[in-house]
């Protein structure tokens, strides 16, 4: 395997971290940096897919506010590395691209390897403002565990094109059946700051949008303090986004979906069973009422009914077996607590510059 690392001249040596089996990462050794440089309180990060034309601007405004930038490169070809790297961030490139999960998962490895003590992520592609940053980290310093910028909160949600609250709201409520039982009012947001709790709670498995929901649901397990803080939010950024909204939002959907039959599969297979398995029923009753009241046997009916009736029995089983699943697998879990979270197969490089 191929490794590669680009380090200052300030520094005198680099080192080795494994983030699990599916990534290597080479980062600075902060034990190598200069003295007054090794405590990294405040990390600002950030995924990055080819934003050359933003990218300077964010990483100049977010230094303003943290001891180290942290720039996620996830498989851009354009000049998004050169150009992070000579404003003096840290620099993680993704040999391919990984989604805006892989992106972030690398962030919150990245954050416990350096020892930050709070870390706000926040998008590259100018659509948030670095000059927010402060508000999410004066919120996080009065106790708080997760402070979210809110796009719904001081009138904020004028800004935004319906169609986008529309989906947002759709999102919301799936967020909500897949287990976040948090009070808020952007499960979607980007542009959030973590204090160390959080960073050492969260472990991120999707490398999808929906990573944010899988954050938000941890979270809740984790009953970490939350707080809200509103932020702004640009909408007439050209390029923003590589896919259609429309099929990116049902993307999300579906993906939240898969964490709602996961963690609660009784709701998501039993619920329907039940309601296919009455309807059989109904139909079947119907079927041997009308035989014994007409002499005349619907055929279709009986057919239709007898493969709902299956159907729903299936889908119960379904949700039964998977709900014994979930709850030995949580004791496993609860067992292990403290062991190494589990991991992957199959390597990829990185490849970092500070």
């Amino acid at each position: 395997m191929t490794k590669r690392t680009r380090t200052p001249a300030s520094h005198t040596g680099t080192a080795e971290v494994d983030l699990d089996d599916e990534t290597v990462l080479l980062v600075d050794d902060p034990a190598t940096w200069p003295k007054g440089q090794r405590a990294v309180r405040t990390l600002v990060a950030m995924p990055a897919y080819n934003e050359e034309a933003y990218i300077a601007k964010t990483v100049v405004g977010a230094a303003r506010h943290a001891d180290k930038v942290l720039v996620v490169d996830d498989g851009s070809t354009d000049e998004t590395v050169a150009i992070a790297g000579a404003l003096g961030a840290i620099v993680v490139c993704h040999e391919t691209n990984k989604g805006y999960g892989g992106a972030l998962q690398t962030i919150f490895t990245t954050a416990r390897d350096l020892g930050a003590e709070e870390l706000v992520i926040i998008d590259s592609d100018g659509q948030h403002s670095p000059g927010d940053i402060s508000r999410l980290l004066t919120e996080l310093r009065r106790g708080n565990d997760v402070v979210i910028g809110s796009r719904f909160v001081e009138g904020s949600a004028g800004e935004i094109p319906a169609y986008r609250k529309v989906g947002m709201k759709v999102l919301d409520t799936a967020t909500t059946l897949a287990g976040n039982n948090l009070a808020i009012t952007d499960s979607q947001s980007g542009f959030r700051a973590y204090g160390r709790k959080a960073i050492e709670a969260i472990h991120i498995s999707g490398e999808g949008m929906s990573a944010g929901s899988e954050i938000l649901i941890q979270i809740s397990d984790h009953r970490l303090k939350v707080a809200e803080v509103p932020i702004r939010v640009r909408y007439d950024i050209e390029g923003t986004s590589s896919e259609n909204p429309v099929s990116h939002g049902v993307g999300v959907l579906m993906n939240i979906i898969k964490l709602i039959s996961l963690r609660r599969p009784l709701v998501f297979f039993g619920i329907p069973g039940a309601v296919f398995a009455l309807l059989g029923i109904a139909a079947e009753i119907y079927t041997f009422s009308e035989y014994y009241r007409t002499a005349q046997f619907h055929y279709i009916i009986f057919t239709g009914g007898f493969s709902v009736l299956i159907l729903g029995l299936l889908l119960a089983t379904v949700g039964i077996i998977l709900y014994s699943l979930v709850q030995l697998m949580q004791g496993r879990g609860a067992a292990a607590a403290g062991a190494p979270v589990g991991q992957g197969s199959g390597k990829t490089e990185q490849r970092v510059s500070h």
